[in-house]
């Protein structure tokens, strides 16, 4: 049996096959905005590039590799990091953060010279009247500063990205001021930053919609990019939300780390645009990917995360075991994999895991037994059963081998 007759997908029967028409991109922030949570512990450089070569087997298209002018040791791995890829021939392509200053630019000019790459220069400044308030900034000063700094990075060879923090809380006048600007000044990719996490889907789609306005109207050829926070739990939604609006790059970090409750979860989001089948990349990595942006940040995945956290393919509940059984016994893998799960385990590289624990059934304890290769007879199912209802957690591993002994 074909397991696609088995599943009936409700999400494809509005529009099926509904890939967006754009080919977008995914930019990864991890080495960047991702290590400005208060919380994290910043890599070393052999780390760094250690989640960098993750990221380029991963697929990911670009990242955001530092903001030099926040010091020297930040140029310095900024410039460890571009050489990397330039001799590892690696197709993702480097950027780097800078506030719309001369002096934050510079760095990246200095960065791009010395590692021979080019180095994509996005420039961010803040744009919604409460930040505008709270700074003591007025739009024609906000308009002078983007003027000067994109003229500056372009006049200097750089590729310019600018970047509107708070987008999604800024007047309509001034974003299309600020970006009329920015793209006249020479900035050839926009970036729409959720940067507190405020927006839905509906306000996504209508603030791309009037930036392809604004782009429409300069007769320019401009990329727009998207950039979100997970403040309201929609981080991963409004990331496809926007790719189906017109955007055509997307920004995440590993396992979402970032300021407050962090970015866009770039794993999660990847594993949503395979499923969706807008994306082909070998995923297998995705769960090193993790592990080691969690080891090397001090950022725990939580026991209930997504596809990646410890429990995400475990249950210990008889009905859910009952059901994965006899998908074991038909012989079936994928059926095993899908029956109670709705996304695959092991197109990553994972597979399903049962446990016997006070809420499970006798199937739990046969299909633990089966798949160590160990007869379930009913003597010993029993036994570990009765051992399981009577402990408060589930058993661990030890404690049935030792029952089978």
């Amino acid at each position: 049996m074909n397991l696609d007759d088995l599943i009936y997908d409700w999400n494809e029967e509005r529009a099926p096959g509904n890939r967006p028409p754009q080919n977008f991109e995914l930019n990864d922030e991890t080495l960047r905005d991702g290590l400005q949570s208060p919380s994290v512990r910043t890599p070393s450089i052999e780390q760094k590039l250690e989640i960098l070569h993750l990221m380029s087997d991963l697929g990911i298209d670009a990242a955001d590799i530092g903001l030099p002018g926040a010091g020297t040791h930040v140029l310095n791995d900024v410039i460890a990091i571009a050489k990397e890829i330039v001799k590892c021939k690696m197709k993702i392509k480097p950027n780097c953060a800078a506030r719309t200053l001369k002096a934050d630019i510079t760095p990246i000019i200095e960065a791009s010279q010395r590692s021979g790459i080019s180095i994509q220069a996005c420039t961010f400044i803040g744009s919604s009247p409460i930040r505008q308030y709270a700074e003591g900034w007025g739009i024609s000063q906000l308009l002078k500063f983007t003027e000067d700094a994109v003229s500056y990075a372009v006049q200097n060879g750089l590729d310019v990205m600018y970047v509107t923090e708070d987008t999604t809380r800024a007047h309509p006048d001034h974003i299309k001021q600020l970006y009329q600007t920015a793209i006249g000044a020479g900035a050839r990719r926009v970036c729409i930053s959720d940067t507190v996490g405020h927006a839905t889907a509906d306000g996504i789609h209508r603030l791309i919609t009037f930036m392809k306005e604004i782009i429409a109207d300069s007769g320019e050829d401009v990329m727009i990019d998207w950039h979100g926070h997970n403040d309201r739990g929609l981080a991963v939604a409004n990331a496809v939300a926007a790719i189906e609006a017109g955007a055509d790059r997307v920004h995440g970090t590993g396992i979402g780390v970032g300021e407050r409750v962090g970015n866009v979860q770039m794993d999660q989001l990847m594993v949503n645009l395979k499923l969706k089948g807008w994306i082909d990349n070998d995923l297998s990595k995705l769960p090193l990917y993790c592990q080691k942006v969690s080891e090397y940040t001090g950022i725990a995945v939580p026991w209930n995360y997504p596809v990646f956290g410890r429990d995400a393919f475990r249950t210990g509940t008889g009905v859910h075991a009952a059901a994965i059984l006899k998908s074991l016994n038909k012989g079936d893998m994928e059926l095993v994999d899908r029956v109670y799960s709705s996304v695959p385990a092991s197109m990553f590289g994972l597979e399903q895991i049962v446990e016997i624990g006070p809420l499970s059934g006798e199937s739990n304890v046969i299909y633990w037994l089966k798949k160590r290769k160990i007869e379930p007879r009913d003597e010993l199912v029993k036994k570990i059963f009765q051992a399981a209802k009577s402990s408060p957690v589930v058993l661990t591993d030890e404690q049935i081998f030792a029952l089978c002994r």
